[in-house]
């Protein structure tokens, strides 16, 4: 009663008015992992809202119980009508009973929406508690996982398990704690007033609830297979919308209808089946609900005639009856969507709860970059189950120096680069910035300090402000007006009718290649790191605004230790220093002129690049 009180009174977070959400979700770390989908679900339960949790187990118990009482008062009302022999004895009796009957109609109903009130707040705030929980766990797998998984499923998985979680949770606590109570008080009541009528009620329950559970169980897989049908069906007419384009120039549309009639086909069998199994269900429930009411009238009515039941019990006993029909008409099918839930929860556990690959090791710390010397000592690595890229390869780039790096495709360039990210770290061999060895800093330490601009950057669904600002989210409409001038991006801004309001679509579909990559110029140029990763940064824009922006990018490098990644070796001619890579080795070190002067496999490339140029 303490904790309903607290709830009726305060509100707390849980007040509708209330934007803000709670802390945040302890998660497990790789030694506890895995966790399962019922320890993650105690978990949830037991941390922020525990007390929101058990006022919603109080107030539902009790309103399950004064429900559950309200028969055999009612019984005992009409036993006194009938066993009165003086008027005013009956009414002085009966009074009180009905007194009775009304305080537990009053407890239920208050009980009852104490309960709902809690869960209409906490439900949506847990879901999102939760999917915060699980963005946040995520977000700190590494670079492998990411690319290994589609980020549409990822995102599905998040969705569908905090949606399983509260699924579980308030199918638990105000459809299956209740139902416990209303069944075991009934046949607690039923076997005071009767052994029989007790042992029969008492049997009837638990095999109900077996064979539901069993049901349930045989139904499941039926309804998933369902359920896939269905996306299936969804994902080719999603598939076939989204190529519409090739499906009109091959002309292909009535190959389309045909594929979406044979996956619907496919669909309907399945689909039939799983209705098939649920009609079977219900008359399983239906007839087991007409065993009970007529079992248990028959039953009252034999013992009334003996003289082992009273007039008040018997209508107990068939109030209660009914009181448990209605609670377990539908018992098979919330089963069924609580084995459903919990497989949404399962699969998302064991999709994201899985041990970080790179996470941050204990003593990590937020190391400072200054100037950013580079060095690779004896580093090998290998992706997974292939062969190694880098064997004992070592490197030291100085601090401040504009470094290019050139090579075929597959010669370790990106690798090189990913490294020095630590989107992967080695299988052996150190990678210091600093003399700071990149285990011992904190991820985010090390990646707010480098400014990278990918050959194919990609942009939010957000407007062209909030993309550029993403470099330095305190940085003012001014600055960021700045940024896009230096990157000149401005100009294209300028024109658009919504200016840096506008925005730029999924992924920036609404951009250029090249206005897509002058923004991601201009965040970087914003966010000002000490050191600058670039690769092919300029490779999306015409040779005009090549022109242009390497003037920009010259100023942005000035004071900052550089890696460029470079096709065209004009763009790097001018650097201090270009690294000729080769099926992982470095096979050429020096500037654009001492390279050439060895007449090795750079110049073949410059002399290759300028016999095209001449061509065109």
């Amino acid at each position: 009663m303490v904790v309903l009180q607290s709830v009726v009174n305060s509100g707390l977070e849980l007040r509708a008015d209330t934007p803000s959400l709670p802390d945040e979700l302890p998660l497990p770390s790789a030694t506890e992992l895995p966790i399962g989908s019922a320890g993650f679900i105690l978990r949830v339960a037991s941390g922020r809202f525990r007390l929101w949790v058990l006022a919603i187990l109080l107030s539902e118990g009790l309103h399950a119980l004064c429900g559950a009482l309200l028969p055999q008062v009612l019984g005992r009302i009409i036993g006194t009508i009938t066993r009165a022999g003086a008027e005013g004895v009956a009414l002085a009796a009966v009074t009180r009973s009905v007194v009775l009957f009304a305080v537990l109609c009053g407890a239920e109903l208050v009980f009852g929406r104490i309960g709902s009130a809690v869960q209409l707040r906490l439900a949506p705030r847990q879901r999102q508690y939760v999917a915060r929980a699980l963005f946040r766990y995520l977000h700190r797998h590494s670079h492998r996982f990411l690319t290994e998984n589609f980020a549409g499923a990822l995102a599905h998985r998040i969705s569908e398990t905090s949606h399983g979680v509260n699924q579980v949770m308030f199918a638990t606590l105000t459809e299956f704690w209740p139902m416990s109570i209303v069944i075991t008080v009934a046949n607690v009541l039923l076997l005071r007033a009767s052994p029989w009528l007790g042992a029969f009620t008492t049997t009837w329950s638990i095999a109900f609830i077996a064979a539901s559970l069993y049901l349930a169980r045989r139904t499941q897989p039926l309804s998933s297979a369902a359920s896939r049908a269905r996306s299936r069906t969804a994902g080719a007419v999603v598939d076939s919308v989204t190529n519409h384009a090739t499906v009109r120039l091959f002309a292909r549309l009535e190959h389309e209808r045909e594929r979406l009639a044979d996956a619907q086909s496919r669909e309907l069998t399945t689909v039939l089946r799983a209705n098939l199994a649920m009609e079977q269900v219900r008359l399983f429930q239906f007839s087991a609900s007409a065993v009970l009411k007529g079992g248990t009238v028959v039953l009252a009515v034999w013992l009334w005639e003996r003289g082992q039941l009273r007039v008040g019990d018997f209508v107990m006993a068939v109030s209660l009856s009914l009181l448990v029909i209605g609670e377990v008409r539908n018992l098979s099918r919330r089963f069924l969507e609580l084995f459903e839930a919990l497989g949404n929860v399962s699969e998302g556990v064991s999709t994201i709860f899985k041990p970080h690959e790179l996470a941050d090791h204990s003593g990590a710390l937020d190391h400072e970059i200054g100037r950013g010397s580079i060095e690779f000592s004896n580093v090998d690595f290998r992706y997974a189950e292939g062969a190694n890229v880098f064997s004992g390869l070592s490197l030291t780039i100085p601090a401040g120096q504009r470094v290019g790096l050139v090579g075929l495709s597959g010669s370790g360039k990106s690798t090189f680069v990913s490294l020095l990210l630590r989107l992967y770290d080695p299988q052996a061999g150190t990678i210091r910035i600093d003399g700071h060895d990149l285990r011992s800093m904190t991820q985010d330490s090390l990646h707010r300090q480098v400014g990278l601009i990918p050959q194919d950057p990609t942009l939010f669904h957000r407007t062209l402000r909030e993309n550029i600002r993403y470099g330095r989210t305190g940085a003012s409409d001014q600055e960021v007006e700045q940024a896009a001038r230096r990157a000149h991006a401005h100009e294209f801004i300028a024109a658009m009718p919504e200016q840096y309001d506008a925005m730029v679509g999924e992924r920036g579909v609404k951009l250029s290649g090249g206005q897509r990559q002058r923004i991601a110029i201009a965040r970087v140029m914003l966010k000002d790191a000490p050191l600058l990763v670039l690769d092919e940064a300029t490779a999306s824009l015409d040779s005009l605004t090549e022109l242009a922006i390497q003037s920009a990018l010259d100023d942005a490098m000035e004071g900052k230790t550089v890696v460029v990644i470079a096709h065209r070796l004009s763009t790097i001619a001018h650097l201090d220093r270009i690294l000729v890579f080769s099926r992982g080795c470095v096979i050429e070190d020096g500037t654009h002129q001492e390279l050439l002067a060895k007449s090795g496999g750079y110049a073949e490339l410059w002399a290759a690049q300028s016999k095209v140029g001449d061509a065109a």
